[in-house]
């Protein structure tokens, strides 16, 4: 099988090729793990890390002395970073720390349709996606010899203004759920089941907010090197942008169902895009 002939012209002999080939073990491996070990976050476990070695191969195929790439690589390693941290603190890389929504999902399609949807989306698609949305470093590395200007200056204020909301949104939301926990082991009241404090009173996603706006961030590196506003690498946080969609929409379809004064959440706070409150309703008080 000869991958490099199902690729563009400028992709063959570029190192977005070696990535192809990377995605590609990524999907037989993840797959297989879930297969034999009936866990199927085994493609969660690699969105913070494969990230990192996509755009930082670029770089490294530069020999490192590429500006734009290298700035691009050290960005995308603070994100993986951060999303490495906060994933591993409430176990998703142990044993068992699966995504809860994957329990859901096994429960509406059943044993068959849910191994149906684990062989074409769960291990397939998403690592496709990740190679996509990381693939802005293969338009910089094409157009390497375009100089740095100010909208790679100006990408790079604004993912680290970007990064710097989701540690925060994080933190807030990580201190909740610590405070919640330790309550009801203590046999306490819970006060809100869900929270909506902090960046969360302006938005029911900041993290997702800020975690998206990173990706469209990283496609202006991809602009400022080609000097065009479109091009195909676009796909991947498009893509992405609408997984998100879907992804939020479940979550909060689950949220509802546990908790009847989320609507009222719903209604005054913004889905994504942070907005003021609308003034109105009650806050979540009861479980």
């Amino acid at each position: 099988m000869n991958v490099a002939s199902w690729l563009p012209t400028d992709l063959r002999g570029a190192p977005f090729y070696d990535m192809v080939l990377l995605c590609l073990g990524v999907i037989a491996v993840t797959w297989l793990l879930s297969v034999l070990t009936r866990e199927y976050s085994w493609v969660d476990r690699s969105w913070s890390t494969v990230p990192v070695v996509y755009v930082g191969y670029e770089a490294y195929a530069e020999g490192f002395a590429n500006v734009r790439l290298n700035v691009m690589a050290v960005l995308v390693t603070l994100w993986g970073a951060r999303l490495t941290f906060n994933f591993a603190r409430k176990g998703g890389f142990r044993s068992g720390g699966e995504d809860y929504r994957w329990e859901v999902l096994k429960k509406k399609l059943g044993p068959v349709g849910f191994q149906f949807f684990n062989l074409s989306f769960i291990s397939p698609y998403q690592s496709i996606l990740i190679l996509l949305f990381c693939a802005p470093a293969h338009t910089a590395w094409v157009h390497r010899a375009t100089p740095l200007g100010i909208l790679d200056i100006g990408a790079t204020t604004v993912f680290l203004l970007l990064l710097a909301g989701e540690t925060i949104a994080d933190k807030q939301m990580w201190r909740f759920q610590q405070d919640k926990t330790a309550k009801r082991e203590r046999g306490e009241k819970v006060d809100a089941p869900f929270f909506c404090e902090g960046l969360y009173r302006f938005s029911r996603h900041p993290n997702y907010f800020c975690e998206l706006g990173m990706w469209w961030t990283l496609y202006l590196f991809a602009v400022a090197a080609s000097g065009m506003w479109l091009n195909w690498t676009l796909t991947g946080v498009v893509l992405l942008s609408l997984l998100f969609d879907g992804s939020v929409r479940f979550g909060e379809s689950i949220s509802a169902g546990k908790y009847p004064s989320y609507a009222d959440y719903q209604a005054r706070v913004s889905r994504l895009i942070p907005w003021w409150p609308k003034q109105f309703g009650t806050r979540a008080t009861t479980e």
